[in-house]
């Protein structure tokens, strides 16, 4: 499958004139709980020609291949690919997008042929925002624990793995590691919680994550308590930071630059 990925990600700099700066695993696969029939979510941070950020109107800043976009190969039915354009990435880097932060740490990098990330990394406890990250994933565990009766295995875990990320925030004042064991093992005590997740996780790589059935009794009490607590805690977090938009703006301009040599040397050169 690795094969195919770099093979369809090289289709896609061709047929959308683009260079693909970062792609990794997201989803399941990066949490560490896939199972035989996981999607492969790779999601890519890509640049366009400097040419194409010189125009007043706002243009498209995201590839979604097969959702809303084309390759001119075919692809396997598991692949599911997801691109932001580079300044999209870092507005959203700008915010400390705990999306965007969790592809900084993923264990599964497919490509990284520029030093953007690294640049990336370098800034991101610097830019890192408690406050919004928790609160992004406290309202997702919040929300997916309103209708987790409604789904299986699959939906627990969407219930646990923001709850403990947050967890980790509040912990830390760091952004959380993708995978959810590291996070299972430093959050949670021995006892019957950690003994229910084990079973879960056992379950789900299994391909038992679709089942519908009772929501462990365990987990209730644990799962409300803990939002709670954080839903306070977040309340008292104040947390002043400079404002990164003149570094992002230079190492944007640097990308443009070391990704496309030759089109920014006549670009500069043709608007001295």
């Amino acid at each position: 499958m690795k094969e195919h990925i770099m093979e369809v990600m090289k289709q896609i700099e061709i047929d959308h004139d683009v260079k693909i700066l970062f792609a990794c695993e997201s989803g399941s696969r990066a949490w560490g709980f896939p199972s035989k029939d996981s999607d492969y979510d790779v999601r890519f941070i890509y640049i366009h020609k400097p040419n194409w950020y010189l125009s007043i109107d706002q243009k498209r800043d995201v590839i979604e291949i097969p959702a809303r976009d084309t390759v001119s190969i075919p692809t396997d039915p598991l692949l599911d690919m997801s691109g932001w354009e580079l300044t999209k990435a870092l507005r959203l880097f700008r915010k400390s997008n705990p999306s965007i932060l969790e592809w900084l740490t993923s264990t599964i990098v497919y490509a990284q042929p520029y030093s953007v990330v690294e640049q990336l990394k370098e800034l991101e406890q610097k830019l890192f925002s408690p406050v919004s990250s928790l609160y992004h994933y406290l309202n997702m565990a919040k929300s997916n624990f309103r209708d987790h009766e409604e789904g299986g295995i699959k939906k627990y875990l969407n219930v646990l793995r923001p709850l403990l990320a947050a967890q980790w925030i509040g912990k830390y004042h760091a952004s959380p590691p993708i995978e959810f064991q590291e996070l299972v093992e430093d959050l949670l005590p021995a006892g019957e919680v950690k003994d229910a997740v084990a079973t879960l996780l056992k379950r789900k790589i299994m391909g038992e994550g679709l089942n519908v059935e009772p929501w462990p009794y365990e987990m209730d009490e644990y799962v409300s308590e803990k939002i709670q607590h954080l839903e306070t805690y977040v309340k008292s977090l104040k947390v002043d930071r400079s404002d990164p938009t003149e570094e992002l703006d230079k190492l944007f301009r640097n990308a443009l630059r070391e990704v496309w040599h030759e089109e920014w040397t006549d670009f500069v050169g043709g608007n001295k």
